[in-house]
């Protein structure tokens, strides 16, 4: 019995050592993690691009435009399509504007001039910084070009500062600007420009008086070379009264007539002539001394006040038109060194001759060349029984055609409406006809011929 107590005790401590050394069960294989599937990407909130308008309200720099662009009703059109290229003044910009210009700008009366201001700030199309440094000017919505200058690097649009660029919208480009740009203004015609001048009250009153106000505000164009107030006044006392007389309209209209030229001639051009044709048909001329230019005598003092119609160039005298050019008898008798030979022309019947066409070229005998001739000789030739004789002695005088002092250098010989020929010599500079009378003055124009003056009667063979 206490053996196999033993035996079972030997059994269960062998058991135990055999289990003790025996490895242990390996166990089941544990399932391998899956990786962790990556977040799905978040959608990124696409930025929206607003207008011009939506732009500008956004950035906040720019309240006095957006204000004006509501009171000018243009909104809706910077709102639109476009593309428009803007040059945007901040708010700073227009603070610079003199005391109550904005507010006055703000009235409803004054939304025309508003607009114009606002459209003046607007170029048709989107053109960047890179493409706006390559312009020289640019034509604006509202019809009027604006300068563009680069200096030193920074952009110029007429006097303001380009301080920021590109800044892009959906319907165009924002370029900022540091101050207002104004359109200038409207421009008017000749005779507007002078009224509002203020400096051509007698100008303008002549042109009222010789009814040209309704021409000088015509299509044109004109270059109207304008006296001043100052230049009016230095005319004789009484002239200016004269002239706006009505009975002297004619004079006052030719004179007028007579600062007018066709055409847009500006300054550049002015000082490349010697001359110009005014509207009355007569010549000025053009002279350039020391860099001053001056029509007759008249000095220009400013140049290309540009107008509507034309250009005025402002001078310091009133030009005064030729005196009416006469026939040879006119002059004759205008001039008053003559009365004997038109007392002859009058006994011999060729006044009338010599008043027409011709042209004629009139060797006159001064009253002192009559009077060189024998006592009762020219009380002789003026009877009537002496006609033919005194008609061959006048018409031995004259020459077919306008021969002028040059072209008589020229000659030795002369044929006269006589039909004899009349020599001709030159002796130290002096003209003599037939060897002994001489020409003292030469080339006195007539509208029918020339005169030139002898110091003796001559006589036919």
């Amino acid at each position: 019995m206490k053996r196999s107590s033993i035996v079972v005790t030997s059994l269960l401590v062998f058991t135990f050592v055999v289990g003790a050394c025996t490895p242990a069960p390996t166990p089941a294989p544990t399932a391998v993690p899956q990786p962790t599937a990556a977040p799905e990407p978040t959608a990124v909130a696409e930025v929206k691009v607003g207008t011009i308008v939506e732009t500008a309200v956004a950035d906040g720099r720019f309240t006095t435009l957006v204000a004006a662009l509501k009171a000018a009703g243009l909104v809706e059109t910077l709102s639109g399509a476009g593309p428009f290229t803007v040059f945007a003044p901040t708010d700073d910009a227009f603070a610079k504007l003199p005391a109550g210009t904005v507010e006055g700008l703000l009235k409803a009366e004054n939304k025309q001039a508003l607009t114009d201001t606002l459209l003046y700030h607007v170029v048709s199309g989107k053109v960047m910084a890179a493409d706006v440094t390559g312009l020289t000017s640019a034509s604006t919505v509202l019809g009027k070009d604006v300068a563009i200058k680069v200096d030193m690097g920074n952009v110029y649009i007429n006097d303001a500062k380009v301080i920021i660029t590109d800044i892009e919208t959906s319907n165009g480009v924002i370029h900022v600007v540091d101050t207002v740009i104004l359109p200038p203004a409207a421009v008017g015609t000749i005779v507007d420009t002078a009224v509002a001048d203020g400096r051509f009250t007698t100008l303008v009153a002549a042109l009222t008086a010789a009814d040209l106000v309704e021409t000088l505000s015509g299509a044109g164009p004109f270059t109207v070379f304008a006296p001043t107030d100052d230049a009016f006044a230095k005319l004789p006392a009484g002239t200016v009264e004269g002239l706006l007389k009505a009975e002297n309209k004619q004079a006052l209209t030719d004179t007028l007539l007579y600062h007018v030229v066709s055409g847009k001639v500006m300054a550049a051009g002015v000082v490349d002539l010697t001359s110009a044709k005014t509207v009355l048909g007569t010549d000025v001329t053009v002279k350039v001394d020391m860099g001053t230019v001056y029509i007759n005598d008249a000095k220009v003092i400013i140049t290309d006040i540009v107008t509507s119609n034309g250009v005025i160039h402002v001078i310091d005298t009133v030009i005064l038109p030729p005196a009416a050019v006469g026939t040879i008898v006119d002059t004759a008798v205008a001039d008053g060194r003559f009365t004997t030979l038109v007392a002859a022309l009058k006994a011999a019947g060729l006044v009338e001759t010599l008043s027409g066409a011709g042209p004629f070229t009139v060797f006159a005998p001064t009253d002192d060349a009559f009077a060189k001739l024998p006592a009762g000789t020219v009380e002789g030739l003026l009877k009537p029984a002496n006609l033919k004789q005194l008609k061959d002695i006048l018409l031995y005088h004259v020459v077919s055609g306008k021969v002028m002092a040059a072209d008589v250098l020229g000659l030795s010989s002369a044929p006269t409406v006589l039909g004899q020929d009349l020599k001709i010599t030159k002796d130290y500079g002096s003209v003599y006809l037939n060897g002994t009378t001489q020409v003292v003055i030469t080339d006195i124009a007539t509208s029918n011929g020339v005169i030139h003056v002898i110091d003796a009667v001559l006589m036919p063979k």
